[in-house]
């Protein structure tokens, strides 16, 4: 299962330049399977948490339609900000633990209609054998929609720009188009994208030539985002079967209805599986309706007869949500929660803390878990180097620090006392 080992954001909100794990350029570990930011409200947990939703929302609506959908470009657009930068964001991802991992970057700002769209667009990776040294080669560059693209595996070129500047691909668009065969021209096309409002890779990522971009794009694809309610959890919705939940978990009943009739033995495992880590309940079973839809029964400690997802409390809901989250056969590439804690009784926090870890760290092609809390007792069961700081400064914008990088925690841990802890006591921030 690919993870991402690195992420940067530039421009967008609260983030002015914040970076963590390893990226191509600096000489940091990369993110763990299991990884949290913590910091008080305001510091910038969500505007994170949304970053990621975003590159999402670009990759399957486009840019205008994601900016729209946070209240347009000047909203997201960190305060203060000469309108001559860009919203930028650089993802460094590892495919599998046997190749090289790859770089994608791209950057947003205004056209001369006030209209986003994207200004600069890159993938990158290094030659093999190049694990840690050595300048990547760019086999995607696109200048306002309009570059060259690498075929299959072929390396591509080796490009030196800044931020702000970009590559001039004039004169190898040139060359390509001559005819010209060099060794920078060899497998290449020349792209020039009607719309650059959408990312070369939403077209790029559907031909077979571009094996690397169709993995990148399903990579991304895979994500989940969860913006749980347990509301909508406890909607009926229409009788039929669905793979994966959807965001707000209101077609729960449906995923659960698809995982009974795809593989009823190991279905059955994990309802007990779960119902042994919720305390109060001593089993959940399911019950078909007479309009073909798939109930979910929990019978508690205390009572004869069973409650229905419909009956069940906040946090009871939630929590087996995530549990079931984690048991999807075709699992999320990377998993990003914001908040986990709100509904749930703070003993449950470490019980789901170490059940993410667990998950994330151990089973085969498990997802990559990123959560932002601001509860300490779910940072209790947390080790410091997957727990990130994140604070706010003077000047407004956010900074953030691995919590092992902090010599005075590292030791306070290393005696015996818990992160939590040392966070509400102002170890940390």
């Amino acid at each position: 299962m690919a993870k991402i080992q690195g992420f940067r954001v530039r421009n967008y909100k609260a983030l002015k330049d914040i970076s963590f794990g390893k990226l191509w350029n600096n000489n940091e570990e990369p993110l763990t399977t299991l990884t949290a930011v913590i910091g008080k409200n305001g510091a910038g947990k969500s505007s994170i948490f949304d970053a990621f939703g975003f590159i999402a929302d670009c990759l399957k609506n486009g840019v205008e339609e994601a900016c729209d959908k946070r209240g347009g470009f000047s909203k997201i657009f960190s305060k203060g900000q000469s309108l001559d930068e860009s919203i930028s964001f650089e993802i460094y991802y590892r495919e599998e633990e046997n190749e090289n991992p790859i770089t994608y970057e791209f950057s947003v700002k205004l056209d001369e209609f006030e209209r986003p769209f994207i200004y600069k667009e890159r993938l990158r990776q290094r030659r093999k054998g190049q694990h840690k040294f050595g300048q990547p080669f760019s086999f995607l560059i696109l200048n306002s929609g309009v570059g060259v693209v690498w075929k299959g595996e072929t390396l591509g070129k080796q490009i030196e720009e800044d931020d702000n500047s970009l590559f001039n691909t004039d004169e190898l668009i040139s060359e390509i188009e001559s005819g010209k065969n060099t060794e920078e021209t060899n497998e290449t096309e020349v792209i020039r994208l009607e719309d650059t409002r959408h990312l070369g890779i939403t077209t790029l990522g559907a031909l077979k030539q571009h094996p690397r971009i169709i993995s990148f794009r399903k990579f991304v694809e895979s994500w989940y985002l969860s913006y749980f309610s347990p509301d909508s959890a406890r909607s009926l919705p229409l009788a039929g079967v669905q793979k994966h939940l959807d965001i707000h978990g209101d077609n729960l009943a449906n995923v659960v209805q698809f995982m009974q009739r795809e593989q009823p033995k190991r279905f059955k495992h994990i309802l007990e599986n779960i119902s042994q880590k919720i305390p109060g309940l001593l089993r959940i079973d399911t019950e078909q309706s007479s309009d073909g839809r798939l109930l979910l029964k929990f019978f508690a400690q205390g009572f004869e007869k069973p409650f229905y997802a419909q009956q069940m409390s906040d946090g009871t809901l939630k929590i087996f949500t995530y549990l079931l989250l984690m048991e999807d056969p075709e699992p999320h590439s990377f998993i990003c929660i914001e908040e986990p804690e709100n509904g749930l009784y703070h003993k449950l926090l470490e019980l789901l803390a170490k059940e993410f870890r667990e998950y994330a760290s151990s089973r085969k092609n498990s997802s990559q878990i990123f959560i932002t809390t601001h509860q300490p007792y779910f940072v209790n069961a947390l080790n410091p180097n997957e727990v990130w700081i994140l604070e706010k400064q003077n000047d407004g914008f956010s900074k953030i620090t691995r919590a092992d990088k902090k010599p005075l925690v590292k030791e306070m841990v290393e005696e015996g006392l818990e992160l939590g802890n040392l966070w509400y006591s102002d170890y940390l921030d």
